[in-house]
């Protein structure tokens, strides 16, 4: 007896009907997330908000939240979210109905208390692979920020550091502490 599976298409994750709950598909499998708790999203906003005022007031490019897909893989599609995106003003052109086709250069990812150190890794791994430049792991939890470059290089941000912005998002600078206040 052969089973086959049915590979979902972004085409057809992008017509599912609004239930609540965020889906990424991977190499064409769907993967269900339940909405993020309250401090993930406190987080994410002050986040949004700071990084959003520094690219905006510098017209350095487009921000993007959680609920935008990047469509990163065709044959079988990927189509991941992260929390936050940048993508730098030579890079953005014309903002689709679809999902974003490519890579952010930026990627930020707000730990939640359930998710796992190596599951963790497995998806900033995947961003830098598909072509993001810069990957932050933010954790509410310890407070720190985690900046895993393309290069392979990783810097870790503790409460009473500077974190910036740079290469790609130039000028940007905050303390960490200020995130999770």
């Amino acid at each position: 007896m052969v089973t086959t599976t049915h590979l979902m298409t972004a085409e057809e994750l992008f017509r599912l009907p609004d239930d609540g709950l965020r889906h990424e598909l991977v190499k064409g499998e769907l993967l269900t997330m339940s909405p993020p708790a309250e401090r993930h999203g406190a987080v994410t906003a002050k986040l949004t908000i700071l990084l959003g005022q520094h690219v905006i007031a510098n017209n350095l490019g487009t921000i993007y939240v959680g609920d935008t897909g990047f469509k990163v893989e065709s044959d079988p599609d990927t189509v991941l979210a992260p929390d936050i995106a940048f993508i730098q003003r030579e890079r953005v052109g014309t903002i689709s109905d679809f999902y974003r086709l490519g890579p952010p250069d930026l990627v930020i990812e707000v730990l939640s208390p359930g998710d796992r150190r190596g599951e963790v890794e497995r998806k900033a791994a995947r961003w830098l692979s598909l072509g993001a430049l810069v990957v932050w792991l933010v954790n509410p939890r310890k407070r720190t920020v985690e900046v895993c470059f393309a290069s392979g290089e990783r810097e870790l941000f503790l409460e009473d550091d500077e974190l910036n912005g740079d290469p790609v998002v130039p000028g940007f600078c905050v303390r960490v502490s200020e995130i999770f206040s």
